[in-house]
């Protein structure tokens, strides 16, 4: 008789894969091995990001079986043309020939397109670092051949990512490397914002601040030439709100000799009001007494947001994961410290940023609920339906809870400073009073994507 393995132990334990934070261990809380990958696919990967290059082609030297997934990626943003790859195949491993696999593959493949791009991003892969492929001979052989293309050292090696920047980090680090102003073109007036997928909006913290202070702000996203791109280089200053971008933008600031702000995205009050002050002393402008105030303003519309919602949302239990924003953990401080009912968040590690609010929650909540997303009982360790109304903050606690109830937004999109906050307040009220199918958005790539191209 066939008997299902495992059956003894239905149904499956929580163990492992669920905890209360109060005995959560710092930076890892659960046990790490075999991992699940949930049918919430909705953050961008390295393919949406490069897209954001204008005039720039993607090329990836990889095995059919993992190219499958970045050939579909292209597909869904309607890229194709944009997008190509060179198959390696057993052969090109026994034979030692990988290099030149890869050099007459990516030149092959660049003869061939219609229009010369302006740069290419090779990507190589997990197979080239396994068998000590020389990659400086492979860019400088086709940097030789095609003079006119810039060429961005890309990497598709998910094997390394828990040892040094993993491929994301390095990603937005080659995307900026040619960017190469002299002093003299250099504009104080000029910031540019760099290192996330999404550009800010116009009424974030950051963007108005800018402007009063009288200063340009330029982003990737509203490139639309390679000139353009250039341009962004002329700043006088690099700011990065995006935790995956600081590597790369750091980078960039040191080697073009120009100033450097690292201003993340939060929701605690006090550090966003000291991130502030810190981009206002770093402009030379006059008049704290009008920042003060202005600040003054916008916490009031924060709390009269939040208060809002909480009238609207009551005591309805909330999850959150981490996908929907850096800062899963400050977004539940938050909520609670407002009285919403937040049970439960979605995550796999704690940011080193998150530390102190970690500790705060252990101590201030300690009943609240820890959940994995990549854990191996995760598979069935989900629900088809909420028993009550449940409102999910993000695409995997939508999915994991099976709410209807779900904002849908991921990597803290065009969200920041006190306006994020009081937009986070509008969003979570409008998902609460309007039912979505989760299966209709959540197993879209990339949400918003289409808008990068």
């Amino acid at each position: 008789m066939l008997r299902k393995v495992g059956e003894s132990a239905w149904p499956i334990s929580e163990k492992d894969a669920v905890v209360s934070i109060k005995d959560a261990s710092y930076p890892i809380p659960f046990t790490q091995g075999l991992e699940f990958n949930s049918p919430a696919h909705g953050c961008w990967n390295i393919v949406h990001t490069g897209m954001l290059i204008p005039e720039a082609h993607q090329i990836y030297v990889c095995a059919d079986n993992c190219m499958r997934g970045v050939v579909l990626t292209a597909a869904e943003m309607h890229a194709e043309d944009r997008f190509s790859f060179v198959i390696v195949e057993e052969q090109n491993l026994l034979n030692g020939d990988l290099e030149d696999l890869t050099i007459e593959g990516t030149a092959d493949l660049i003869r061939k397109l219609k229009k010369m791009p302006k740069a290419v991003l090779l990507f190589t892969v997990c197979l080239h670092h396994f068998i000590g492929c020389d990659l400086e001979r492979i860019y400088r052989e086709l940097e030789e051949q095609f003079p006119e293309i810039t060429f961005l050292r890309c990497y598709m090696d998910p094997i390394m990512q828990k040892h040094g920047p993993t491929p994301d980090q390095k990603l937005r680090k080659a995307m900026y490397e040619p960017l190469n102003s002299d002093r003299n073109k250099m504009d104080t007036k000029q910031i540019s914002i760099l290192g996330s997928d999404f550009a800010l909006d116009l009424s974030c913290d950051l963007k108005e601040l800018l402007a009063i202070a009288g200063y340009k702000v330029r982003e990737l996203q509203d490139c639309s030439t390679w000139e353009e791109y250039e341009e962004l280089g002329n700043a006088g200053t690099f700011l990065c709100c995006y935790p995956s971008g600081k590597y790369g933008i750091e980078t960039l600031a040191e080697r073009l000799r120009r100033a450097f702000l690292y201003l993340p995205l939060s929701f605690d009050y006090e550090e966003i009001r000291s991130e502030e002050e810190t981009l206002w002393n770093s402009l030379g402008v006059e008049g704290k007494q009008i920042l003060s105030e202005w600040m003054e303003k916008k916490i009031a519309l924060c709390e009269e947001a939040l208060n809002h919602a909480k009238q609207i949302i009551g005591n309805a239990p909330i999850t959150i994961d981490y996908t929907f924003h850096p800062r899963p953990l400050g977004l539940a401080r938050l909520l609670l410290i407002h009285g919403f009912n937040v049970k439960t968040v979605f995550l796999d590690s704690i940011s080193p940023e998150e530390k102190e609010v970690f500790e705060w929650l252990k101590v201030n909540a300690p009943k609240l609920e820890l959940r994995a997303t990549v854990h191996a009982k995760m598979r069935v360790l989900h629900e088809a339906h909420p028993s009550e109304k449940t409102l999910a903050i993000g695409q995997k606690a939508a999915w994991a809870t099976g709410s209807h109830y779900f904002v849908n937004l991921v990597q803290g999109a065009s969200l920041q400073g006190f306006d994020g906050i009081r937009r986070t307040a509008e969003l979570m009220e409008e998902a609460f009073l309007n039912e979505k199918d989760p299966k209709t958005f959540i197993v879209k790539k990339g949400w918003g994507c289409t808008s990068c191209i």
